[in-house]
């Protein structure tokens, strides 16, 4: 049996290393268009900061690919899938043959349509390389322009200000993270972010840059301009499903997957940012690109590759993150675009305790919330998420921050 993996990141490597164990004869080949070895990639940011080395990044050693097994052809990107042949080749030219497949090879950072794009100093935030290369330039760099006020724009704004680095995050939404919270928590934590120094912009984006050579200025599409030394794309990403032949493998935003991880083509699987499945909260498909998510989809992969039959039970969106000395947890359906008229929001702020806490419920049933501080019950609100229980409480209880929400699940 031949198993080709397509991506070297925690999906493909979960994979690898599941279908070994079970499978201690079959050939297993790896194909990744980065050359690092596998890493954490929600890391990456740290190392942008200045707080972990690269050498920290890893999350295997040296020999993970001789321990397993697996034949590593790295530097290598798909360039076209034929199911007919059961083939992958590369933009090398270079063809590898499988028996079954795997694509996990994540996702790519969203281009932007802006004259002036490929002047020097400007750049996306998506592999360790690319973090090495914002690091080269860092000495001259004393204005940064951050695009983007998702995850990756906030993350790359904050570890740039953590570098003494002045930095304006320009967001064409009303306010930070507006695909994870809601108006209300988005404005907390701009407060937040503008408290330590950053510049946010809200409701206008670059339509060119100018420079001589390296980028000095950005025209913004409300006439005004901001010079920088450096700017960073975190517009988000998209699965990177381009080789992949849409006639014959069905594909939404993400390769739609069976609950054996199993495409539309039959010994053709998929795990990780590139995959499509079922979405816990908001009960259709959806790609939720995190890291537990891709771990347990890729052993569910591998198992299924490997002959054991194996089922993954559906995704939830879900982050926790510190802005400076202020925790903000999410999960679910919290942003407003989430939520439709079938839904029902409770949410309350303590401006004395400076928290913040956001429940949406359908049908009795808990399918978001948002959390402000305080966020030590975050981890039983996830769990009634993923359990889809029925909660008998008047819903108003669970705002009161005396209110033990783990009565809940011991019923």
């Amino acid at each position: 049996m031949k198993h080709l993996i397509i991506g070297n990141g925690v999906a493909g490597l979960t994979a690898a290393e599941t279908i070994r164990r079970m499978d201690p004869e079959s050939e297993i080949t790896l194909i990744s268009d980065e050359t690092f070895l596998p890493y954490c990639r929600p890391m990456i940011s740290h190392l942008l900061e200045g707080a972990v080395p690269a050498e920290k990044l890893p999350i295997r050693g040296k020999n993970v690919y001789a321990q397993n097994r697996i034949e590593p052809v790295l530097g290598a990107r798909a360039a076209a899938l034929d199911v007919d042949r059961r083939t992958v080749t590369t933009a090398d030219g270079k063809t590898h043959a499988y028996d079954r497949l795997l694509l996990a090879c994540g996702a790519d950072p969203r281009q932007i349509d802006a004259q002036g794009r490929d002047l020097k100093n400007i750049f996306f935030m998506r592999t360790v390389q690319q973090v090495q290369q914002m690091l080269a330039v860092l000495p001259e760099v004393g204005h940064a322009l951050v695009l983007g006020g998702g995850l990756v724009g906030f993350k790359a704004a904050y570890s740039l200000l953590r570098r003494g680095i002045t930095v304006t995050m320009l967001i064409r939404s009303g306010y930070p993270l507006s695909m994870q919270v809601d108006e209300t928590a988005g404005q907390i934590i701009q407060e937040v972010l503008r408290a330590n120094g950053l510049t946010v912009r809200t409701g206008a984006s670059v339509e060119a840059f100018e420079g001589n050579g390296r980028v000095r200025m950005a025209h913004l599409s409300d006439g005004s301009r901001v010079s920088c030394d450096m700017a960073v794309i975190g517009k988000g990403v998209f699965p990177a499903h381009g080789f992949v032949p849409e006639d014959r493998i069905h594909k939404d935003a993400g390769i739609l997957v069976d609950d054996n991880m199993q495409t539309s083509v039959a010994g053709v699987y998929a795990a990780g940012d590139i995959a499509e499945h079922m979405d816990i909260a908001r009960q259709r498909s959806w790609v939720n690109a995190i890291w537990p998510e891709a771990v347990s989809q890729g052993r569910v992969a591998g198992m299924n590759m490997a002959g054991e039959l194996a089922s993954y039970r559906g995704s939830l969106s879900r982050n926790v993150i510190r802005v400076f000395d202020t925790d903000v947890m999410t999960a679910g359906r919290v942003s407003p675009r989430d939520i439709d008229e079938t839904c029902r929001q409770f949410s309350a702020r303590d401006l004395r305790r400076n928290t913040y806490r956001k429940l949406v419920f359908k049908d009795n049933i808990l399918v978001g919330f948002a959390m402000i501080n305080d966020i030590e019950q975050g981890g039983i609100l996830t769990s009634l998420i993923v359990s889809r229980r029925s909660v008998e409480v008047v819903p108003e209880r669970l705002m009161d921050p005396g209110f033990n929400i783990g009565r809940l699940m011991a019923r």
